[in-house]
């Protein structure tokens, strides 16, 4: 990275502020200069786009999505440590890195949202990565905020937010991303291109928001797949007993016999809309 913003090295940075990752915070460090870069232009065109970041630990990826046009940085960061890191980036791009110290999960990004497009990066703390992913997903508002998120997850995450069914790996997640975005798997990422290595591959996805998603409740979309895939082994009318069981099955046209992940998105809306 030094060769393309003239900033020290990642490694010189995280020596020089003694920033070991932090397994409570769910830290890993992206050092690879080509994978950061390789995230930031999943994302698309960031010339006058504001980007949201989170978790920018070091600042590797913030480096790359500066350096690749984005016209600012919104990074939200909960250790106090990468702080000092972080300013010394914000010092390199004046303007244009504003860094918040503080929780993600409690951040109203769509209040901080400026005029204009915006994109969410992301390498999330695994420990609350997919948290954070279901409230971009559910605003009471859409389209959001945001026009696209470009997010890295354990790879098993990410298989669950792009699955479909009749997909083992096929759930909640898979309904809620596959109702009101396009995604899809843009690449893996070794375990080995981490400091620390952590023990699982890591994938980046990509997701986009549809414009005209089937009309549905929020809550009463919830409330079908959670008790749906509570009990995924179960048939239908088992599974749904709580909620309405065969009658709501039958309202919705669906054969009680049939289990969760045989469902597709658009009939698990149409239960939704019949509850």
């Amino acid at each position: 990275m030094a060769a393309l913003d003239g900033l020290p090295p990642l490694r010189d940075v995280i020596q020089r502020h003694g920033l070991d990752a932090r397994k409570a915070l769910g830290q890993n460090f992206l050092l690879d200069l080509n994978l950061t870069q390789k995230v930031a232009r999943t994302a698309g065109s960031l010339d006058g786009v504001t980007v949201f970041e989170v978790g920018p630990g070091p600042g590797g990826l913030t480096r790359a999505i500066l350096a690749l046009g984005a016209a600012k940085v919104i990074a939200v960061e909960r250790d106090a440590r990468c702080l000092p890191a972080l300013a010394e980036i914000a010092d390199h791009y004046p303007g244009r890195l504003d860094v918040i110290e503080g929780d993600a999960l409690k951040t109203d990004f769509a209040a901080l949202a400026p005029q204009g497009p915006v994109k969410i990066i992301a390498n999330l703390p695994y420990n609350v990565g997919t948290q954070l992913l279901v409230n971009w997903l559910l605003p009471a508002q859409w389209p959001p905020f945001w026009q696209s998120l470009t997010l890295m997850f354990q790879k098993e995450v990410g298989q669950r937010i792009v699955a479909q069914e009749d997909d083992n790996h096929y759930g909640r997640l898979g309904v809620l991303c596959g109702w009101r975005t396009q995604a899809q798997m843009a690449f893996d990422i070794s375990p080995q291109a981490f400091t620390p290595p952590p023990k699982v591959t890591s994938s980046v996805v990509h997701l986009t928001p549809k414009e005209n998603p089937i009309p549905c409740a929020v809550e009463k979309l919830e409330i079908v797949t959670q008790a749906a895939f509570g009990q995924r082994r179960k048939m239908l009318r088992q599974s749904l007993k709580p909620i309405g069981g065969e009658a709501l099955l039958l309202r919705a046209d669906i054969d009680p016999q049939r289990r969760a992940e045989t469902l597709s998105v658009e009939e698990f809306c149409r239960l939704a809309n019949c509850l």
